[in-house]
């Protein structure tokens, strides 16, 4: 079938959600892409940071051959193969020790998205507060912040312009800017607040982290009132940004975090981590997923975490991630490089149209897969397997085209 058909049949049978870029992938292998015509692309933006492993990974595709030839799925009715493990594993990379010293130990509840993992931290952390914290219901959310596109989640996404239509929302929730400490002190002085969502690095809003004084700051706020500091890291979690988890380069350690996208290598899922004296707010029917942790999706988030997991992985991925801003920065009519590790952005000028730039790059004659989040702003979120070949076979076709 052709493009131009399967562009017809979607327009007449599918929902126009998404404004879909004019090109059909077929196939993949590791940073490149396959388009129905024998094209190949560098991908830079992996499913929006989804594909942690490459396009069609052996070790990823081998353990789904493997899984999808025994069991697909049972429910969480039932006791399922390495779902402990994946659990334990989580518990050990998202670290931590407790105030006398001793490890902490996170308990997952397994979903499907990123949306699901923060409808999770919400719910919980109000639960939490009911039974045993402070009894607040109010969760302080971050300017600009994406937070998924659920009702719950979407009244935490601090975008006007995403919530308008949708009115009304769920309530409860107060944003405040990131990094003004001073608004987030007045947010506790001013609301029965149980819990701060934030993304470590901002995603949507076009790759913006948060600085040390901020995080310091919420972990201090939620403790000194008995709430819960969440971290949202499907974004900018499993070793997207280097280490584990984004919130690891602060020094500080959350209550709740939750993740999804990159964890799975493209099966979906999502997880939401809760320190275990939280996590045991949830009993048996408060919460709960059809999908979720199925036999699928769980050998292949085990699979991800024992190659992510490998030796001189964090440091690999750092210095990709390093080299990938200093390529940016030379880039002509830069204004300014954000981000960390594989998590980038790039600020142009008004004179650089970064739609039609990410619209001209799948035209180039070594196609590229770009994705902008503002009209100056491309963003990038590559394989994890990227190399600095990759990344100079971007940046030299980049300069090209914009050049141009």
């Amino acid at each position: 079938m052709s493009l131009a058909q399967q562009q017809e049949l979607e327009s007449k049978y599918v929902m126009g959600t998404f404004a879909r870029k004019p090109v059909e992938f077929v196939s993949g292998n590791g940073m490149m892409l396959t388009d129905d015509k024998g094209k190949q692309y560098l991908d830079f933006i992996g499913g929006i940071g989804v594909i942690s492993l490459g396009h069609c990974a052996p070790a990823l595709v081998k353990t789904l051959q493997e899984q999808t030839a025994k069991l697909m799925h049972v429910s969480n009715y039932y006791y399922i193969e390495h779902r402990g493990e994946v659990a334990e594993k989580l518990s050990n990379i998202l670290g931590g020790t407790t105030d006398s010293g001793e490890p902490i130990e996170w308990k997952t509840f397994f979903s499907n998205s990123g949306a699901e993992s923060n409808e999770c931290a919400i719910k919980l952390a109000r639960l939490y507060a009911k039974r045993f914290g402070n009894g607040g219901s109010t969760i302080v959310t971050i300017t600009n912040s994406f937070h998924g596109r659920t009702l719950a989640t979407l009244a935490a996404t601090a975008q006007p312009l995403k919530q308008e239509a949708f009115k009304p929302l769920p309530g409860g929730f107060v944003d405040v800017p990131q990094n003004d400490v001073a608004a987030l002190e007045a947010a506790f002085a001013n609301h029965d607040v149980c819990a701060v969502i934030l993304e470590v690095v901002q995603g949507e809003s076009g790759v913006h982290p948060c600085s040390q004084e901020y995080m310091e700051a919420v972990r201090r706020l939620t403790s000194e009132n008995k709430a819960l500091m969440i971290c949202d890291e499907v974004q900018c979690g499993m070793y997207r940004c280097g280490v584990p988890f984004a919130f690891q380069h602060y020094g500080t350690t959350p209550d709740i975090v939750t993740m999804a996208k990159g964890i799975a290598g493209g099966v979906p899922m999502g997880a939401c981590a809760a320190r275990a004296e939280v996590a045991d707010a949830f009993g048996p029917g408060d919460h709960g997923t059809t999908f979720g942790g199925s036999c699928l999706a769980i050998a292949a988030a085990n699979c991800v975490l024992d190659e992510l997991g490998r030796e001189g992985e964090i440091e690999r991925i750092e210095a990709a991630g390093e080299h990938l801003a200093e390529r940016l920065a030379t880039l002509p009519h830069v204004k300014e490089v954000r981000g960390l590790g594989l998590m980038r952005a790039v600020e142009f000028d008004d004179s650089v149209d970064a739609p039609a730039l990410v619209l001209a790059a799948l035209d180039a004659p070594q196609g590229l897969v770009l994705n902008y989040t503002g009209a100056h702003t491309l963003r990038f979120l590559p394989p994890l397997v990227v190399t600095n070949a990759d990344i100079d076979a971007m940046a030299d076709q980049l300069e090209k085209l914009i050049e141009a």
